[in-house]
């Protein structure tokens, strides 16, 4: 079992997600993909009975840090730095969210940060309904620096 596969399934029983209706369908082996769903449930609704807004927060929260992080390998800082979410629409279905890192934008990541600067990067992602209705536009800003050799 790759360590992807391994992580989906520990994420999948951590009792904030298990117990939110969030759950993670795809990480690819290479951390470049993941496709997570939040089903809207009781315990998960809000006083109009749509989403409640923390899930749709949480369902995306840590998912552009994670996957950086196993992409740029040990030698690098990573970190949340802020995040922000825009609420479109509500709806009572359940909702989607991808994140695709491109190996170009982390090119681009390791060049900035080759000399020990740190990197600040937005990265964007839509919660959608199945039809592909924009329920919520989720960004994160993550912080990235080059670890100090230690000779």
């Amino acid at each position: 079992m790759s360590r992807a596969s391994r992580f989906r399934l520990m994420v999948n029983l951590w009792p904030p997600f298990l117990f939110s209706g969030i759950r993670v369908l795809v990480i690819r082996d290479d951390w470049h993909y993941v496709k997570v769903r939040l089903r809207r449930h009781w315990f998960n609704r809000n006083y109009k009975g749509t989403h409640f807004g923390g899930s749709l927060f949480a369902m995306a929260d840590p998912f552009w840090m994670i996957p950086i992080a196993e992409c740029l390998g040990r030698e690098y800082r990573v970190w949340d730095q802020a995040a922000e979410i825009t609420f479109v629409t509500a709806t009572r279905e359940d909702v989607f969210t991808e994140f695709v890192i491109e190996e170009g934008v982390l090119d681009e990541i390791r060049q900035s940060a080759a000399n020990g600067d740190k990197v600040l990067r937005w990265f964007e992602n839509d919660i959608k309904t199945a039809d592909g209705e924009i329920v919520a536009r989720f960004r994160k800003q993550v912080y990235v620096r080059r670890k100090r050799d230690r000779t």
